[in-house]
């Protein structure tokens, strides 16, 4: 009998046709997926990896698309939203209004939602007993500095593709192993893919324990793995093109950050000729950056909005009939 991770048992909310029949019996008030997590979902150490680390289950609209437009760009591939706020799925009642939540991305076979349960996800790495120390009421940052956390103990346990809920995809990323660089200064940590159990994620995590600083904003982010990444190479970029940094390849900021940070406004204003973005895999929004909560204005032929029409069509109806906010 295969033995599952406590952070998933019982758990899956959105399930394709392709798990519905790898289950050959029928349960009647209960579910159990223990084939469908194990085999299909995320033990391939093949899937696109999401998380709200806040308690909120009213997701915006923007995280909605991420999730949305990252099942369209990997159709193949397991998309996986974690929330903390979800409880466990245990009747089929509670399965269908936990679905009813979130109708656009219903549209997908390929679309999960798992609850968050970090004291069970740190559980064997780096960050168990760092956890158990934290006092959250001091942390200044803790929502960031949990989602930090979050990220590395998932792509550790379960590999695959880390996305932050404000990257948009527009093409497949074919690399399995990959880091970006948010500038040529920095790397990023919005956006990265390690296979499950790699080493560069269990040296990530050391490294956040051992440098954990609360009161600086992105030191547990973009801040660990530049440091990190220092002590493996200098990565310089001749083109758009990725370069090696030992076995993982190291992508250029145009892959993902075309706008940089200090512009991140272009993104909610009318472009006269509306970028290609040719070159680029994801779109990072930089939500951080976005302190007045400026979203997308069906109607408004910003840039998002176009990038909402293509990318995800069903979380711009959701938006269209103000069922998504």
């Amino acid at each position: 009998m295969l033995i599952l991770d406590s952070l998933i048992h019982k758990s899956l909310i959105f399930y394709s046709s392709r798990a519905k029949n790898a289950i050959s019996y029928k349960i009647s008030q209960t579910f159990n997926y223990e084939y469908v997590f194990e085999r299909d979902v995320l033990q391939q150490g093949k899937s696109i990896l999401f998380m709200e680390t806040t308690d909120r289950m009213d997701v915006p609209s923007l995280a909605l698309c991420s999730v949305e437009s990252a099942a369209r760009i990997y159709p193949d591939r397991p998309v996986v939203f974690f929330l903390k706020g979800l409880g466990d799925i245990v009747t089929e009642d509670d399965e269908k209004k936990a679905r009813k939540r979130y109708p656009s991305l219903s549209f997908c076979n390929n679309i999960y939602i798992f609850p968050l349960k970090l004291k069970e996800l740190f559980a064997d790495t780096p960050f168990q007993d760092w956890f158990k120390k934290i006092d959250p009421k001091k942390e200044i940052y803790w929502a960031n500095g949990k989602s930090n956390a979050g990220r590395l103990a998932m792509m550790w346990k379960y590999g695959g593709i880390y996305m932050d809920t404000d990257v948009i995809s527009i093409q497949p990323i074919l690399e399995d192993n990959f880091l970006a660089a948010e500038n040529l200064e920095e790397t990023s940590s919005s956006v990265f893919g390690l296979s499950p159990h790699h080493k560069l994620t269990w040296e990530l995590m050391e490294n956040f324990v051992q440098n954990y600083n609360g009161n600086k904003w992105g030191h547990q982010g973009p801040g660990l793995f530049t440091r990190v990444v220092k002590k493996h190479c200098v990565p310089k970029f001749t083109s758009v093109d990725h370069v090696k940094c030992e076995n993982v390849s190291y992508f250029h900021p145009e892959r993902f950050y075309p706008i940089y940070h200090s512009s991140w406004r272009r993104y909610f204003e009318v472009w006269k000729n509306l970028p290609t973005f040719k070159n680029s895999y994801a779109l990072h929004l930089w939500n951080y950056m976005n302190k007045e909560r400026i979203s997308m204005v069906v109607g408004s032929n910003t840039l998002v909005e176009h990038l909402y029409k293509q990318y995800c069509p069903s979380t711009y109806e959701g938006v269209l009939n103000k069922t998504v906010s």
